[in-house]
């Protein structure tokens, strides 16, 4: 990944989870945000250099004046030893290994061999049903449903029997990258290549507008999502953790 590569993941991260607001900051972006979503409320670095720990500081007040307990979302370098030492000092504690994975899109639209998913321009309750069906926390599924569907111009994917949602997804299209956020597939239906129809659906309107590459961002303990992304050809870019307050 060059540096331009990684800021431009990094904004097209924050327009496609639509934050209640952001700051820019310099080398950073700090999104606000009073829901569940992580990504959502995390303040995170453009760059992958090493950067000045003092900041730390000063990113805490930006939090405090809006009444948000700070996060940081940083990438798992020795760039930010550093940082990680200050964080430990104040109270933070690492948690949460994401990998940023990157793929061509096309690898991405031959994942499945079956139909690909329903692509709509908005969401509906069916859509937003999945996200809050057994085995999901429902105020965190609530939490990304009123996200994804602020972004504008995002698709979402569905495969449907019945009206009703089995698996579903979210495609975002921003700084050139396509990207997948927000996959679920209810726990009944696990295991019969849905997750895939989803990825090629959104793949495929991803084509559709000429872009060529696509990133998605998955838990590093989630081993048969990333079992799926490997068959898509995603391949980690880099791994970021999350540093928070207990």
């Amino acid at each position: 990944m060059t540096p331009a590569d990684i800021e431009s993941i990094e904004r097209a991260t924050l327009a496609a989870v639509s934050p209640q607001s952001v700051e820019e900051f310099p080398g950073w972006l700090l999104p606000f945000d009073s829901g569940t979503v992580g990504r959502a409320r995390s303040a995170v670095p453009l760059r992958h250099a090493a950067q000045d720990a003092s900041l730390l500081g000063q990113i805490e007040s930006r939090y405090r004046e809006r009444g948000l307990p700070a996060e940081f979302r940083l990438p798992a370098t020795t760039d930010f030893s550093a940082w990680c030492v200050e964080l430990r000092a104040r109270g933070y504690q690492r948690t949460q290994p994401t990998l940023v994975q990157v793929a061509a899109t096309q690898d991405v639209r031959g994942v499945s061999t079956h139909a690909p998913a329903q692509v709509d321009e908005a969401p509906d309750e069916a859509w937003a049903a999945v996200f809050l069906g057994e085995g999901f926390d429902p105020v965190d599924g609530a939490s990304r449903v009123a996200a994804l569907s602020r972004a504008p111009g995002s698709l979402f994917a569905s495969v449907r029997q019945g009206g009703k949602v089995l698996a579903g997804g979210a495609g975002a299209f921003a700084q050139g990258w396509a990207s997948v956020h927000g996959m679920r597939t209810a726990q009944s239906h696990r295991g019969q290549g849905l997750a895939g129809r989803v990825l090629a659906g959104l793949a495929d309107a991803a084509l559709k507008r000429g872009y060529t590459r696509t990133f998605l961002q998955v838990d590093a303990q989630n081993a048969p999502a990333i079992a799926l992304y490997k068959r898509a050809g995603f391949e980690t870019a880099w791994t970021y953790e999350y540093w928070r307050k207990p």
